[in-house]
């Protein structure tokens, strides 16, 4: 049983200098035709569906599809698996491709949340980085979100950009602040294989952000934003009181969710769970779904020893923490039966703290929360 759904849309108008996600520029009629794809993969699934808490669209640049297809999908979604009234539906949204006019249409297609990667308010790094948007662009595409009468907008911003100072990444996030939306993402720049950057930024190049920099840029995300009263809920996630991302905390509560459309990955809360995805091609995923036999990539059912390590690096990311209570409630043993001395050895380096039964990361924690997460991996 689940009650999430992620729609992965995999078109760009061209591909960012750092994206490692699977997304191109669409071909003639690939617009038209997706969204009756990921209809009829929905109907193909076999999955039981409570009415939807979270629906989100990401990709690529779901912001291409016209505000009709939208409507209509959600309208085939509401028929075929429910919709909550109060369910967060999210659009993630690229500056570049919307004005005014198809901002009310989406609202009015139904979504009440935008997700907008703006990534930089700097015209330079937006250049460096291949976004199609400038800074104007931004800051008019979030003006007319709200005049479109969206109260609920989440930017992203992308920080350690190749040859940024600290200063500079001062007035990025005061630039964010002004703006005040409801929820603010905070990246590192992570330079992936398979992308431009890997090849204009090998390992160690003197362009990028050393390890001291990047906890300075962290340390002073965490100051400006705590201090202007947003939550810092999730290692790289603040919002406002009641803003929190209802999808993604899904994610970090290992809520079951169904994924739709091309490499899109879904998880099932079936034994200890099971997770799959969908081709990562586009011919791939049509020929599955023409055929009506879905092909599932990587099928994977958790282990017991597989789920405790999720449990734990997924809770962690998140400010309330792990219940050391509720972990072995839902695996039969406790945190020290289970991983030794990985904790306390944690706690004596700084990087985890214990309150009560609640296991949170420090800000330092925080800072080196995968060389935390391999602990128990």
């Amino acid at each position: 049983m689940l009650n999430r759904l992620y729609v992965h849309v995999p078109f760009c108008i061209k591909k960012c200098h750092y994206c490692a996600f699977v997304s191109s520029a669409p071909e003639q009629n690939d617009l038209v035709d997706y969204p009756s794809l990921l209809m009829s993969e929905l109907k193909l699934q076999k999955v039981e569906i409570d009415p939807l808490v979270s629906i989100y669209f990401g990709g690529g640049t779901p912001s291409l599809l016209q505000p009709q297809q939208i409507s209509t999908m959600l309208e085939n979604i509401s028929e075929q698996a429910g919709i909550s009234i109060n369910a967060e539906i999210t659009l993630e949204v690229n500056p570049g491709t919307v004005d005014k006019t198809t901002l009310l249409a989406f609202r009015s297609a139904g979504i009440n949340r935008l997700s907008m990667g703006i990534q930089s308010f700097d015209n330079c790094f937006l250049e460096g980085l291949g976004r199609i948007h400038t800074t104007e662009q931004a800051h008019m595409a979030f003006r007319n979100a709200r005049e479109a009468g969206f109260n609920n907008i989440s930017i992203d911003l992308i920080h350690s950009l190749p040859d940024q100072t600290l200063h500079q990444w001062r007035m990025e996030l005061m630039q964010a602040i002004q703006l005040n939306p409801e929820h603010i993402s905070i990246y590192g720049l992570t330079v992936e294989e398979n992308t431009a950057f890997a090849n204009t930024y090998p390992a160690g190049s003197p362009e990028l952000a050393d390890e001291d920099l990047s906890a300075d840029m962290f340390e002073l995300a965490d100051e400006l934003l705590t201090a202007s009263g947003f939550a810092h809920y999730e290692i790289a996630n603040y919002a406002r009181p009641g803003f929190q991302s209802q999808h993604n905390s899904g994610y970090w509560k290992r809520d079951g969710y169904l994924g739709l459309g091309v490499a899109a990955h879904t998880f099932l809360r079936s034994g200890y769970g099971i997770r799959f995805s969908n081709p990562e091609t586009l011919a791939e995923y049509r020929c599955s779904v023409m055929a009506g036999k879905l092909t599932q990539i990587g099928k994977q059912e958790l282990t017991q020893s597989d789920a405790m390590a999720e449990y734990l690096f997924l809770g962690l990311r998140l400010a309330v923490g792990v219940d050391l209570q509720s972990f072995e409630h839902e695996f039969g043993q406790s945190l020290e039966s289970a991983y030794g001395s990985a904790a306390i050895d944690l706690m004596r380096l700084g990087l985890l703290v214990k309150n009560g039964e609640v296991l949170t990361l420090t800000m330092r924690g925080m800072l080196l929360s995968n060389q935390v997460f391999a602990k128990f991996l």
